[in-house]
């Protein structure tokens, strides 16, 4: 891993009571010990290298220890199975696990698409743990696929549209493969410079973007990692959600995280997204609903019976429900920016998240 490492990060192996797991920290700082922490925790097909510019600028303020954890099947953490039947149980009590290996007190989560949806599961499962929220892209509180409305109401009673049939074979091969190059629009660099950054937002610097490529490369692929088994459903498009691996994880039929906003102890929230994110929003083109009202999926029954997914509608719909029953949030719309904030605007993030760190929300809902 020394080559993926900027310098000043280092890795440290934490054997917890769950499995061994992979964190990033500043070099010199104990990533043991009571008190607050800083956890970043990034989404599908990635690893903790992605956090590597948030790691060392909230470092520098010295205010705050910071950590990001490789999530199960990912980085350097350990390849075991997930178990889709929980949802992102496996993830969310793998977390938990890390803290208390760690010795941490309370912690302040921040989230990254699909690390959005175990942050929240992690906040149902241990609301008194959870300092602050920061939700980045944030896959829907209602999961990935097979919902429309804002209450995420769910389009077939088998989660068709969601789950481990939603990959492209391409892709999975090209991970499966170690593919590095961009000769395939499936390749991960492709997939990295077309979608995971909205084009034309900025160049990647070249040394970055090959520690990115490295991060998707971590990914452990099968039925019981990415993309996940599959069944087949008599609903279009065709497919449901299985129980093993990592995009059904997040079907409906198992993830559903909009409880946040009946608990009764409620942490501030950040929400940060770019508005040219072109996998979690309201015309995703990842969504095979979306993709069947363009004409590009063939058999699509039309808007009545199967309508696109909007993803940040039910995101907000949850989060107007956490305010408007004790809660507080607030959300930063980075224009011309796509999946990653993170990425693609690191300084303008960075003051974003040490804002909410320093200086929760307090008023029940606002935009930037």
């Amino acid at each position: 891993m020394p080559d993926v490492l900027l310098p000043g990060i280092t890795a440290t192996r934490v054997p917890t009571a769950r499995l061994t797991q992979n964190v990033l920290h500043p070099e010199g700082t104990d990533p043991a010990g009571p008190g607050e922490a800083v956890l970043l925790v990034h989404g599908n097909v990635s690893s903790a290298l992605f956090w590597q510019q948030t790691l060392l600028a909230v470092h520098g303020t010295g205010r705050h220890r910071v950590l990001a954890v490789d999530l199960r099947g990912y980085g350097d953490t350990d390849p075991l199975p997930v178990d889709a039947r929980r949802g992102v149980g496996d993830w969310a009590d793998d977390l938990g696990a890390l803290l208390d290996a760690l010795g941490l007190d309370r912690v302040h989560l921040v989230g990254w698409s699909m690390g959005g949806g175990v942050v929240l599961q992690h906040l149902l499962d241990a609301p008194g743990r959870v300092a602050s929220v920061t939700l980045v892209a944030p896959v829907s509180p209602h999961g990935f696929g097979g919902t429309t409305g804002p209450d995420g109401r769910r389009l077939a009673d088998d989660g068709a549209g969601s789950g481990g049939g939603l990959a492209n074979p391409e892709f999975v091969a090209a991970l499966a493969a170690g593919d590095t190059s961009d000769a395939s629009p499936s390749s991960p660099r492709s997939v990295l410079r077309a979608f995971y950054v909205a084009p034309g937002s900025l160049p990647l610097d070249p040394e970055l973007e090959d520690v990115f490529v490295g991060a998707m490369l971590s990914t452990r692929t099968g039925e019981d990692h990415y993309p996940g088994d599959a069944v087949p459903s008599d609903t279009w498009p065709g497919t449901a959600p299985g129980t093993r691996g990592v995009l059904n994880t997040m079907a409906p039929t198992v993830f559903d995280v909009s409880g946040v906003a009946d608990l009764a102890d409620k942490p501030p929230v950040l929400w940060i997204r770019g508005d040219a994110d072109a996998i979690v929003s309201d015309t995703s083109v990842f969504d095979l609903a979306y993709l069947g009202q363009l004409g590009a999926v063939p058999g699509w029954p039309g808007a009545e019976v199967c309508p696109p997914q909007p993803t940040v509608t039910q995101t907000r719909a949850v989060l107007d429900r956490y305010a408007a029953s004790g809660g507080a949030y607030r959300e930063v719309v980075l224009p011309g920016v796509g999946h990653s904030p993170h990425v693609e605007r690191p300084q303008e993030f960075v003051v974003a998240l040490l804002e909410h760190l320093d200086a929760p929300a307090e008023e029940p809902a606002g935009l930037t």
